[in-house]
Formats: C-alpha cells, structure tokens, sequence
C-alpha cells in the first residue's frame, strides 16, 4: 500500500531519505573496510547478529515518531549499527551536501575508532553504512493522527452507507474507530471474512500510519485515502472510481485484503513455524501480515517457502529458542534487505504501526475497554466486539 503519514518520504530517493546528494569519491578512503556496499555488510553477518533488532530499530523508531529522545531537535541524523543499535547523531549541517558529507565524515571515524567493523561512503545513489535516518519527518503527527482516528478532531467523524453497512447519523456520526470495529462485524456476520477480532487493533494502527485519518490523502505511488489503498486494490474490491475516498469503502477493502492476505499466508506459515509456542506464532504472524500489507503477501510468502529467500527463516524456525517474536520477523527481512525489492521501509513500517497502537493505547486505555457501541452505529444483529483496539 501507499502509507501516506509515515512512507511518503519513503519513496523518495536515498539521498533525500539519508541525507542528500554528495558526489562519488567527495570523501578520500582508507582501506580500512573490505565493503564496497552496504548491503555486503549485511550478507557478512550470521543470522545470529540481528538478534535484539526489534527493539533497537522500535526505539529509533519511537524517537522519530514521537520527536523524544535524541530527536527532541528535529534537524538531527541518528546513525545506527545493522542490529538497529543506535550509535550517534550528529546535527545536520546548514545544506544537504555537507549533512552528506559529515554523515561520511563521522562514519570513517566510526571504524577508525573501532566503533563499528566497517564502513561505506553514502552517497545520492546507495545507503551507507553505519545506516542514518533523519530525525525531522515532515508528514509525521500521531496526536494529531490518534486524534482523527478516535473522532476527536472533526475530520475524523462521519456517516454514510456503503454496500449494505449504514455507519452513524447527521447528528450522531461516528469516529473511525467505530468504523472499522462495525464494518468488521458486519462482514463476519455475513461470512465473508474469517479474519479474527485480535488483528482488527493491527488495521487500525495501518490507518493511523497510512494516512494519519486524512480522508484526501493522495500518495507519489498513486496510492490513496486512509488506508491507502492503490488503483487496482480498489478495482479488485469492486469500488468505484467516483466512492475511491469514501472511507467506510476504503475500510471494507482493506478489510478484504488483509483477509486475503491471512488465507494466502497462514497455511506456509503454519509450515514453517506450527512448532513454535501459540503466542510467540501469533505475534510473529502478526508481524508478517502487516508486512504483507505493505509490500504484498507474495514478497512476504517467498520469506518463508522461496529456495533463495527462505534461508533465514528456516534458521530463525529452527532456533527460535534464542529470538523474540519480533527479532524473528524483523530479522526474515533483514537478512533479505536488497533482495526482492525488500528495503528498511518494510520494517519501519511495521515498527511505525506498533508504535502507533502504543500511543493510542497510553492515551486512551480507559476508552479502549470499550463500553456498549453507541446503538445508531449498530445494525440489528450485529455482535458486539469484544474490542482490543
């Protein structure tokens, strides 16, 4: 999908995403690294090494997104390790070019100093390495997303019908929350989809993150509304072009992606990782499925059965003793990054929606218990959600 909040800087160009354009050999190199390219550091490195990489690259994260930590000044690079150990910021420099420079600059001194193992010169066409990210994200506003999505801010409330689901009234419209628990119910109701209450808090964190509620939202990747969705996803919901933003449409597709994505995905999955305990599966399924949203559940079903890419996840299935849940998911794409278009913009993704749901849940834990639904808002027959979002 097209992830509008948090991914419009992602389809940018490296250089805009790390720094900016420096021309090649702009700094002198000593031999201190054997790498010619970043993703050589990554293929040095046993899949052991990436063990603690959910934590490290959610705390990076969370900085960027909720501008604490070391992003607190937003005109800052955090420079990271491939485990998504956060070495060091630097503050950016008056213009883009000398940011890129003293990116390099400080990545030298890096492995001169014995801080990290190697190191590769970034430039407007490759990453470097130690890996950097700009801490100033202009899209970025969860409050501001959390409050569209809680209909707390007007934009974020509506009414209307679409395919059989009545939601709200003028005068008693409903929050995007609602939406989506009711279009759910319904769509249960009548059989059409499987997909269980638990992964609902997972859509709602892709809406928040997709599109922060904004119901014009327009990506680079032509990619549109709350969640994002693309031309042809839309076409293959039956949605009309002239009903393309109408949001409770927007959700019953996304609706039915995501459920298509579960029957493609939960059978290899069980094949690979059915030995595993019940909730370290689930979490790392999870994982996955949001990654599927993303980028495709056919890039996200060859991690686990494709001859090439599969390698990590058998070795993460086979020893997952030693991981978390989300070292293993993270660490399927990681050890692929450059493979099969797999890019750092599928794990931010990930880590991005579950940072979401973090916030929305410290802000609204007591609401989040979810007390009876407001009866306008529930058709007759329609089970009430136990509610996890």
């Amino acid at each position: 999908m097209g992830s509008m909040l948090l991914s419009r800087y992602w389809t940018l160009s490296v250089a805009t995403l790390f720094g900016c354009v420096l021309p090649q050999n702009a700094l002198a190199h000593d031999p201190i690294s054997p790498y010619q390219n970043w993703a050589e550091v990554v293929r040095s490195k046993p899949y052991a090494e990436s063990k603690g990489v959910y934590d490290n690259v959610m705390n990076v994260r969370r900085w960027i997104l909720t501008r604490s930590g070391h992003c607190t000044e937003r005109n800052r690079h955090l420079l990271f390790d491939m485990r998504g150990n956060f070495l060091q910021f630097i503050d950016d420099a008056a213009d883009s070019l000398q940011t890129q420079l003293i990116l390099n600059q400080t990545r030298h001194g890096m492995a001169q100093q014995g801080q990290v193992h190697a190191w590769v010169e970034g430039n407007s066409q490759t990453l470097g390495y130690p890996f950097a990210i700009r801490c100033h994200q202009p899209y970025v506003d969860l409050p501001l997303a959390i409050s569209r999505y809680l209909g707390e801010h007007p934009d974020g409330r509506l009414s209307g019908n679409w395919d059989g689901i009545k939601v709200g009234t003028p005068n008693n419209q409903a929050s995007l929350h609602d939406t989506l628990r009711l279009v759910h119910a319904r769509r249960v109701q009548q059989k059409r989809i499987s997909l269980p209450d638990d992964l609902l808090s997972d859509l709602a964190g892709m809406l928040i993150i997709e599109s922060g509620g904004v119901r014009e939202a327009h990506s680079k990747a032509n990619a549109r509304g709350i969640l994002q969705l693309t031309p042809q996803a839309l076409k293959d919901c039956k949605v009309p072009t002239n009903k393309q933003l109408h949001r409770i449409a927007q959700v019953d597709c996304a609706l039915w992606l995501f459920e298509r994505n579960h029957r493609m995905l939960r059978p290899v999955f069980l094949t690979r990782f059915g030995h595993l305990p019940q909730e370290k599966q689930e979490h790392i399924y999870r994982l996955l499925l949001i990654q599927a949203y993303h980028g495709g559940p056919g890039r996200v079903r060859a991690l686990l059965t494709d001859d090439e890419f599969n390698k990590p996840a058998a070795y993460f299935a086979e020893h997952h003793q030693d991981f978390s849940a989300g070292d293993i998911a993270f660490g399927m794409v990681f050890h692929n990054l450059g493979r099969n278009r797999l890019g750092f913009a599928s794990l931010y993704y990930t880590a991005d929606i579950r940072i979401a749901l973090q916030q929305l849940e410290s802000k609204q834990s007591a609401r989040l218990a979810l007390g009876p639904q407001p009866k306008t808002l529930v058709p007759p027959g329609t089970n009430q959600l136990s509610g996890k979002l």
